[in-house]
């Protein structure tokens, strides 16, 4: 790493001896290798300066890890002082932090204050312009010197790790794919780095709105962030659901606070996917959406003067209205923007199944689907509602059109013919 490594030595068992009672059995208790073990899972680990931690080098100069706790917490995740030992040993003077934490902090000047804070929850996803910001930071500081380190770490160190350190990668020159492998391969023995299909997505994200073709070393890429993108929901669709005749959802928005990073999560909708009936008659409901051809044939411009007709699902009512279809449909449009959550519940007051995360900006026609493998957090009990040609779709009105829709259908009149 271009720096030399110091001489010191964890403390002695004569030391501990001087500690407070509760702070020997703290010591003690992080000696235990199982312990830690047990929690990290099939993260990689590090053993340096006779310190075992849950820390991986991702590159030369990017280190993955699981937060740097104190007191109790401290039993089964990486000890504080013992980061600290390490990145001194290792890099002095040359490390930065970066937290991903929105649930626990601590005090950066364990770490002489080079600690930034990027925070977002648990399982779920960032902002692209919290994205942005930090791979600018990151970018910024590594520049400074080429023995500068960063360290980043969530609560686990491995999902919200891994979205934001592929983030960087993807900055610094990779494409998504070779990211999230490089990931993968460092961080975990089992080779899945990021798993929750949501920050995947949002790798992709970011790897789209980024200026392209690059090489790695050639300076920081144009960042363009799409303009907030206001979508109208119309209709939630789940194909192909065993073992129940209702599944409760919630929509969910990213709130902007201003003068915050953090977007806490607020509810926009909730009701109930019921089986969809032959015969069952709506008002207002469109048989037909227009979408605009999306030529994707580079120095092309989108042929936005030629509309076409595209006949939706509604019409195939001999798949539609098998009993394994559930549907919600909203009778007013609910409008989304920005980032959005989906969360699927067996039960009005919980037991939840799965959820899916996008962007707005990104809905590039009237659907959205999603399989299972495009769902996150989907344990048994959603897998069990899930036959083998599962798909969530949700169904958007146009982003825009210069004709008008075909005039509304009934679900009666198709059962007619």
């Amino acid at each position: 790493m271009g720096t030399k490594i110091s001489k010191q030595v964890p403390p002695r068992i004569a030391d501990v001896g001087m500690l407070p009672g509760n702070y020997q059995m703290i010591h003690y208790l992080t000696k235990s290798v199982f312990l830690r073990h047990l929690v990290s899972k099939k993260r990689r680990r590090m053993l340096v300066g006779g310190y075992d931690l849950d820390m991986s080098y991702i590159t030369d100069r990017l280190l993955a890890m699981s937060f740097p706790a104190q007191r109790m917490r401290a039993m089964y995740r990486n000890p504080l002082w013992q980061v600290k030992d390490v990145l001194e040993m290792r890099h002095t003077g040359h490390y930065k932090i970066y937290n991903l934490c929105i649930e626990e902090h601590y005090d950066p000047s364990h770490f002489h204050g080079r600690v930034e804070v990027f925070p977002f929850d648990d399982n779920l996803v960032p902002p692209l312009q919290m994205i942005k910001l930090f791979c600018e930071s990151m970018h910024a500081w590594l520049s400074v010197d080429p023995q500068n380190v960063a360290v980043i770490h969530c609560m686990a160190g491995k999902g919200r790790t891994g979205l934001m350190v592929c983030a960087y990668l993807v900055y610094s020159g990779m494409s998504a794919e070779e990211a999230l492998q490089l990931y993968a391969h460092k961080r975990t023995t089992n080779n899945e780095g990021v798993s929750i299909a949501s920050q995947r997505r949002y790798v992709g994200y970011w790897s789209k709105i980024l200026s392209s073709p690059r090489r790695i070393g050639n300076g920081p890429p144009e960042v363009n962030l799409p303009q907030p993108c206001t979508r109208e929901l119309r209709r939630i669709r789940l194909y192909d659901t065993v073992n129940t005749n209702s599944v409760y959802f919630v929509v969910t928005e990213f709130q902007e606070i201003p003068g915050q990073l953090y977007r806490p999560s607020t509810e926009v909708a909730r009701s109930c996917c019921r089986p969809l009936k032959n015969g069952y008659q709506r008002s207002r409901s469109p048989r037909y959406y227009l979408s605009f051809i999306d030529n994707e044939e580079e120095g092309k411009e989108p042929e936005k003067e030629a509309p076409r007709v595209v006949e939706q699902m509604d019409t195939e009512k001999s798949f539609i209205y098998n009993e394994t279809c559930l549907d919600y449909y909203f009778d007013e449009s609910l409008q989304v923007t920005g980032d959005v959550r989906v969360i699927f519940y067996q039960k009005l007051n919980g037991g939840r199944l799965f959820y899916a995360c996008f962007n707005t900006a990104f809905i590039t026609n009237s659907l959205l689907q999603f399989s299972v493998r495009d769902l996150d957090k989907i344990g048994y009990q959603g897998k069990s509602r899930c036959g083998s040609a599962f798909c969530l779709e949700l169904l958007f009105d146009p982003a825009s059109s210069k004709l008008p829709l075909s005039p509304p259908v009934d679900d009666n009149e198709l059962g007619e013919h």
